[in-house]
């Protein structure tokens, strides 16, 4: 009767411990998964900056300044457009 108590005893306090060594590493991994979560909604709000910035960027009205002013580049008129026909379109429409 005794060596059973006392294995009765020692498989609860295994059990004990288990359950101890179990709540420890769920805390552990809650932690973790908060930290992970607000990394998240940091990472949101700088992929939404982002996007703003380039629309910004890439407004029509800032890409033909840019291309008056820094390249050069002037509006296409239809007096400087040319047509180019390659033979093969011209062999075909005979």
């Amino acid at each position: 009767m005794a060596r059973l108590n006392l294995l009765l005893l020692i498989v609860a306090l295994g059990c004990a411990l288990a359950s101890v060594a179990s709540q420890h590493h769920a805390r552990k991994l809650f932690v973790a998964l908060e930290k992970e979560r607000e990394r998240t909604k940091h990472l949101e709000i700088e992929y939404s900056q982002l996007q703003l910035e380039a629309s910004t960027w890439s407004t029509q009205a800032r890409i033909e300044r840019i291309a008056t002013s820094q390249l050069g580049l002037r509006a296409l008129t239809p007096e400087r457009m040319q047509l180019l026909v390659s033979n093969e379109h011209l062999a075909a429409a005979k």
